[in-house]
């Protein structure tokens, strides 16, 4: 196994190095091999597609139509979407669509009411 850090952009494990940088193959994040790496977590904030900071309990609107996976329903565009939760991962709001049922949506496809 490697021992090269994660993406600290990302999380990627593809990391490689690159003269004295780390470089991610996945977001094209490049990174001083002697540079600390930030603590994500501390200032992860999510925003919309506007840019707008989400918090829990927001309304957000769909801004694009969403196949759901595993199924022949789509989320269409206006969707609104109320009482999100935030959670760590690729898709990072987590929420009930009425006639869908529970989800999990990319908060670059919503936008905030």
């Amino acid at each position: 196994m490697s021992d090269l850090p994660k993406c600290s952009k990302c999380g990627s494990e593809y990391t490689y190095e690159d003269g004295n940088m780390y470089v991610c193959p996945e977001c094209a994040h490049e990174w001083a091999k002697d540079e600390v790496p930030e603590d994500s977590e501390e200032d992860a904030v999510i925003k919309d597609s506007n840019g707008n900071v989400l918090n829990d309990g927001d309304t957000v609107t769909v801004i694009k139509d969403l196949k759901v996976k595993g199924s022949s329903s789509v989320v269409k565009v206006g969707t609104k979407v109320k009482n999100i939760r935030l959670v760590d991962g690729d898709h990072d709001i987590d929420c009930k669509i009425d006639g869908i049922g529970a989800m999990k949506l990319k908060s670059k496809f919503v936008k905030k009411v």
